[in-house]
């Protein structure tokens, strides 16, 4: 079983519409905060990784919309690292509920692919980084 990383969201007006709701595309950001703060957790610096000429970007994010999230909601983001290739790693990411894995708001999967920042191709992923993303899957 992978190791899960738990980061919790609280939805600020910022977040929502008009009616309250967060609007869809702040998911992806609450997943992004997520991703980032686990990278930090793992003692992966990306600033460092940018100053060497190297990224981690979004390829893509299968996302599935399931219940709406509202102001003030206290949330939690479930992040696991499913498949870790050559250039690539792939995440599982849920938004539950604090506290309450039975109430899934979101789910998604995002592929996220090792950039060399000046070409824009793939490139390996950093052996650091790598192994501990395989320590974590």
């Amino acid at each position: 079983m992978s190791v899960e990383f738990i980061w919790p969201i609280c939805v600020y007006y910022e977040d929502t519409d008009a009616g309250g709701v967060v609007y869809h595309a702040n998911y992806l950001k609450f997943f992004e905060r997520a991703r980032t703060e686990w990278l930090k957790n793992l003692g992966i610096n990306q600033a460092d990784l940018m100053a060497q000429d190297i990224a981690f970007v979004v390829k893509s994010a299968n996302t599935e919309f399931i219940k709406p999230a509202r102001f003030y909601d206290e949330l939690e983001v479930v992040t696991r690292v499913s498949k870790v290739s050559g250039a690539s790693v792939n995440f599982e990411q849920q938004l539950y509920k604090k506290g309450q894995r039975q109430e899934v708001y979101c789910q998604a999967t995002v592929v996220v692919v090792c950039l060399k920042l000046e070409s824009f191709t793939p490139c390996r992923i950093p052996a650091k980084a790598k192994e501990e993303f395989q320590r974590v899957s």
